[in-house]
């Protein structure tokens, strides 16, 4: 099973997503929130698509890795979840190092907010990358979706009316 950035993202967001995603129940073709976001990437740095390249590599996809400077950029709308971005960047970095590409950084960017946060890979993150992994493909290989937990995030959530449809009013 390969293990996508999207699964490490979803991973630190909440897990009934990331079970719901892998187990392909998907919502963010109709997310205003997804669409506002690939609209964000696409015009936020028109002149990068002709200096660096979009790259798969063993189940991830970078938005744009400068290889001359071994710098994968990873471009987000909001910091709301920004845990969540530095892990899917250090998986980024972990997946280019062990297909033998050595000494890659990465860089989060916020265009929005202008902003830029530099992400590195260290030998702890690597273990913990490891342990991710495992919980990983034992939540989407569970045959039950795990419960819905109640945070602040889930009002701009693909997946909210999914998972509150049979939630009362209070």
């Amino acid at each position: 099973m390969k293990i996508t950035g999207t699964h490490f993202n979803y991973y630190q967001v909440c897990k009934r997503k990331l079970w719901l995603f892998a187990n392909g129940i998907n919502f963010e073709h109709t997310s205003d929130l997804v669409f506002e976001g690939k609209l964000i990437h696409e015009d936020s740095y028109p002149q990068r698509s002709a200096k660096y390249e979009e790259i798969e590599l063993d189940g991830i996809k970078v938005d744009f890795y400068d290889a001359k400077n071994k710098v994968i950029h990873e471009i987000k709308k909001s910091n709301k979840v920004e845990i969540a971005h530095e892990w899917q960047l250090k998986y980024y970095l972990y997946v280019f190092e062990q297909n033998g590409i050595a000494g890659v950084t990465g860089i989060l960017e916020y265009p929005t907010l202008r902003r830029t946060q530099e992400v590195f890979l260290s030998e702890p993150d690597r273990s913990e990358i490891e342990d991710m992994k495992t919980d990983i493909v034992r939540i989407i290989s569970d045959d039950a979706c795990p419960p819905l937990q109640k945070k602040g995030i889930c009002k701009n959530c693909s997946y909210y009316e999914f998972c509150y449809s049979r939630e009362e009013e209070e």
